[in-house]
């Protein structure tokens, strides 16, 4: 059996983590299985190098960040592959380019097109752990590039697919997917199982369990997924697949995200083409838009509402006022004090009702809906951010209590 195993930077913040981190790795391999073992960056580091970089060059290319931040992970291998060596095993480190790990040159969010497995076969032949460093690749330039926050859970289900693994674990500080974020709802429960559509749904809508496109790559190449916790590697975690043994649930979790800010473009011309204009100039930027609201055309204009991340906001403004005579709108206004809560199930589809039932529940709490966005299996309204821990409770409790 081969194990793929990721551990988060949580689950290796010390010397002690790292400790339990390599007797996980260990237990495993005294199975007898194959493993091969993604690690991100040591808690907060990532964060303190891009600060250092930031300290001297606040206008630091890409390039040179990415080389600085990829730094993270190959500590982690390292003093990870001591300490499983101390256990007296056989045991390699490896970088992403050792790994033949081949991305795009898009620096700092580069997606990995290829990866040559011949190398880690090689050493798991050898008898030898492989330890991989996540969140990193390199191009076609023989650059260090890097995947985007949340890159090693990427490279995990990357590297498990190119091996074609029997499972991929995901080892972080908590034990499991569950219904809600506990620290919001105290009585929120944990999966057994869920659907690959649902876990993607909840990843992208603010779950921060596993990134959302690691389990796109999973669902695409059928990788099966666990969720456990590194301090309890015992306990039984969430397991993601594509077809889960228990009946689906109307509803399976409820998701919060606060990285969301409004857009509104008011006095519009009410003509074809205007929101085609509006989207195509914000995709030529990369700026991806979720939630849209146009308003019923009036004396010959209309009002376009829509979400972008926080990350975005000032670019899609200023391409907007860049272009608003082509455009052609007469007002901007923003909020950035927006949170977007979700109610995400496979079983919405056949169960009339589920959005009623959601949206009585913020009634009964007081809470206004600005916006709403739905598919098959998700709910998503916006509210006022001070409101969005209180709407996730009482969605919860409405589906769940």
């Amino acid at each position: 059996m081969l194990v793929v195993q990721k551990f988060g930077g949580s689950s290796l913040a010390d010397a002690a983590r790292i400790r339990r981190a390599a007797g996980i790795i260990a237990d495993e391999y005294r199975r007898g299985h194959e493993v091969v073992a993604v690690l991100s960056a040591q808690g907060d580091t990532t964060d303190e190098l891009e600060a250092k970089g930031h300290e001297l060059n606040p206008k630091a290319s890409r390039r040179e960040m990415d080389a600085l931040i990829s730094c993270g992970e190959n500590m982690s291998i390292a003093l990870t592959a001591m300490a499983v060596e101390a256990l007296g095993l056989p045991v390699i480190s490896l970088t992403g380019r050792q790994a033949g790990i081949l991305t795009d040159s898009h620096y700092a969010d580069a997606r990995i097109k290829s990866i040559d497995p011949e190398r880690m076969r090689n050493e798991l032949h050898k008898k030898n752990i492989v330890l991989l460093a996540g969140f990193q690749g390199y191009n076609r330039y023989d650059d260090v590039t890097t995947l985007g926050r949340g890159g090693s859970n990427t490279s995990a289900v990357a590297a498990a697919a190119a091996l074609k693994a029997d499972i991929c674990r995901n080892y972080t500080d908590v034990d499991g997917v569950y219904t809600a974020d506990p620290r919001i709802v105290k009585n929120a429960r944990k999966l057994m199982e869920i659907t690959y559509d649902e876990m993607l749904e909840l990843a992208s809508l603010g779950a921060n369990i596993l990134h959302n496109r690691s389990v796109e790559m999973a669902k695409r190449f059928n990788v099966p997924l666990e969720v456990l916790s590194s301090f309890t590697p015992d306990v039984p975690g969430t397991k993601v697949l594509e077809v889960t043994k228990m009946e689906k649930m109307q509803v399976s979790g409820v998701a919060r995200d606060n990285n969301v800010a409004r857009i509104s473009l008011v006095g519009l011309e009410d003509r074809p083409g205007v929101a085609a204009r509006i989207f195509s100039l914000l995709a030529k930027e990369k700026i991806n838009v979720d939630i849209i609201l146009q308003s019923i055309g009036r004396d010959d204009t209309k009002d376009i509402s829509f979400t972008v991340t926080l990350k975005t906001l000032e670019s899609a403004l200023q391409i907007l006022r860049e272009h608003q005579e082509q455009v052609g709108f007469r007002d901007l206004v923003i909020s950035d004090s927006v949170s977007k809560v979700s109610a995400v199930g496979a079983g919405m589809v056949n169960n009339p009702g589920v959005a009623a039932r959601m949206f009585e529940a913020l009634s009964d709490a007081g809470i206004n809906i600005q916006m709403i966005s739905t598919s098959e299996i998700k709910v998503s309204v916006l509210v006022d951010k001070s409101d969005a821990d209180r709407a996730v409770r009482a969605v919860h409790e409405r589906f769940f209590e």
